[in-house]
């Protein structure tokens, strides 16, 4: 089969469109024919070296949907031919963790594409488990767009931040696809949501949306702007993927009581901090990564009821991933990037 793979860490020159073996799967895994991969900022850590213990050479990319194109021993759920999308999280099922419910915080747990071979291939061996049949009308692209970043926001704003109608929420970088997906889920929710961005298409682009206040943070400071939007009383929940960048104004843009919800630093993870503002305002902070079984069931039921979207920016061929990855790193997309992919022969 084809599959981009890295031989060594670097940058997108280091991506090569070359000739693997297709896997086979074992007991209680399926072989899926993949139509459609997409792109997380975990693929440019997995390449750069951010990601320790990256087994090379790597294939890359946790998001997928195609075909079954074969089942191994005891997986019988899902016929050869069925259109499928998984939940990219990757957990043993055995510890103490999985028994409660919590796989995102298994003992083992991992994510494709991190240490395990990805979805920017041809095809791509996932537990039964983790998969799910395609909702009809959705296309290839649309699934592979949806699982990481639905399931990251959901745990975000309602299994962690338990947002309540009526509570505002300040999600940062609108345009990345985690937070277009929790500006979702946030609406979903009966919150008020404030965006931020430095791109004036990209918040208009929100607002069309549902995004309630819009505030462009190249042009001002947005934890000022969200004091003077509220009266000095700040919001309830800040979502934050972005890190050292805008840590410190997530901190001053919460009300007392507030919560602080993080994901990601994709700006770096050592922010500066005086931590009596924490105290004194009595802030909570949760870190969150992915979700739970129960919340990937949430999540894709109400995919299938057409409350939730994925929104794509653009898609590229297999062979085109570097090119994808260079306008991830230049913060271009609004919504996701999705490669295309040519059937198994």
């Amino acid at each position: 089969m084809k599959a981009v793979r890295f031989h060594q860490h670097g940058g997108p020159e280091v991506l090569r469109y070359e000739d693997v073996p297709t896997p086979q799967p074992g007991p209680g895994e399926v072989l899926v024919g993949l139509r459609a991969a997409a792109l997380n900022h975990l693929d440019l850590f997995a390449r750069t070296g951010v990601i320790p213990g990256v087994p090379l050479p790597h294939i890359g990319g946790a998001d997928g949907a195609g075909v079954v194109a074969a089942n191994g021993a005891g997986a019988t759920k899902y016929p050869v031919g069925t259109r499928v999308f998984f939940d990219p999280g990757l957990s043993d099922g055995t510890c103490d963790y999985c028994a409660q419910g919590e796989h995102s915080l298994c003992d083992r747990y991992d994510i494709l594409g991190e240490h395990r071979d990805g979805t920017f291939a041809q095809a791509v061996v996932m537990p039964e488990v983790n998969l799910r049949p395609i909702p009809e009308g959705l296309s290839f692209e649309e699934a592979a767009a949806f699982p990481l970043v639905f399931l990251t926001a959901w745990r975000m704003v309602v299994t962690k931040a338990r947002v309540a109608p009526g509570e505002t929420v300040l999600i940062l970088g609108i345009g990345g696809a985690v937070a277009i997906a929790a500006l979702q889920v946030a609406k979903h929710a009966g919150a008020r949501v404030f965006v931020t961005s430095s791109h004036d298409e990209k918040l208009r682009r929100a607002r069309d949306m549902g995004a309630d206040v819009l505030i462009n943070h190249r042009t001002a400071d947005f934890s000022k702007e969200v004091w003077t939007i509220t009266s000095k009383r700040g919001v309830d929940v800040v979502i934050d993927d972005v890190g050292a960048a805008t840590w410190p104004g997530s901190v001053r843009a919460l009300a007392r009581g507030g919560r602080l919800v993080t994901c990601g630093a994709t700006t770096g993870p050592k922010p500066e901090e005086d931590i009596r503002r924490i105290f004194t305002k009595q802030i909570t902070i949760y870190g969150s990564t992915m979700g739970t079984r129960h919340d990937w069931e949430r999540v894709t039921g109400l995919l299938a009821a057409g409350v939730f979207a994925p929104v794509i920016d653009r898609t590229f061929p297999l062979e085109q991933t570097a090119a994808a990855q260079e306008r991830m790193e230049r913060a271009e997309q609004f919504g996701k990037l999705v490669l295309t992919i040519p059937p198994l022969s």
